[in-house]
């Protein structure tokens, strides 16, 4: 028996019960079917297009940057341009995600890899699942398409997002997460990005990068 067994065992003796209750599970699985909703803050609940604009003011506020392409097929353009004005190297990390997969990569100069990272690439890019305009919050889902090293490793992170992927609050990005990927099935991490890596641990003074990437890059798409 391992040391959580024991520990569940002590506590079903002290309540008397061996834990296959029937009236007992019913009871937990009907509370977390109604489970009640906590308060959502208003300043999320907006429009589609003011919602994009103030998830664009949030996530600028807390130092990262944002482009806005029109269409997908410009983001090859939008990396590339934003690679040559920070001084990066022309080369990504990214998964296989399907957005990317049909891109004109090759119409720019940036290399392109594929998979995880194990720490050697300058310059990671990812598909957000959604973004969070109250908080100007990246959810970030792990899976082949996106791993999640490329979101941590990688001194420059750069996220493409699709506007319409913008929602007010985090309880309707999880609820989305749940409804298009199932109970069972939810990725097995899932990362809530805001800015960049920082920490302000030594003497109060802010320091970009430091358990993470320095930059963060978002292109909104739409």
């Amino acid at each position: 028996m391992s040391a959580r067994e024991a520990i569940l065992a002590r506590i079903r003796t002290s309540l008397g019960v061996t834990g296959d209750e029937v009236s007992r599970n019913a009871t937990v699985d009907d509370r977390l079917r109604k489970a009640p909703r906590g308060v959502i803050p208003g300043r999320g609940q907006l429009p589609p297009a003011e919602r994009v604009a103030l998830f664009i003011t949030m996530a600028e506020r807390v130092s990262a940057t944002v482009a806005r392409v029109a269409a997908a097929h410009e983001i090859p353009a939008a990396v590339a341009d934003y690679l040559r004005e920070n001084n990066l190297p022309a080369a990504v990390k990214m998964g296989d995600d399907a957005l990317f997969a049909e891109l004109p990569w090759k119409s720019t100069a940036i290399e392109v890899r594929h998979g995880a990272t194990g720490g050697e690439d300058q310059v990671g890019l990812s598909h957000a699942f959604a973004g969070v305009a109250e908080s100007g919050t990246l959810m970030l889902a792990s899976g082949g398409d996106n791993p999640t090293t490329l979101n941590l490793l990688p001194e420059t992170h750069i996220v493409a997002l699709n506007a319409d992927d913008v929602v007010g609050d985090y309880e309707t990005a999880w609820n989305k997460l749940r409804a298009i990927v199932g109970k069972g099935l939810m990725p097995r991490t899932v990362n809530m990005v805001t800015g960049p890596s920082r920490s302000a641990d030594i003497e109060q003074t802010l320091l970009l990068g430091a358990h993470g990437p320095r930059r963060l890059h978002i292109v909104v798409i739409g």
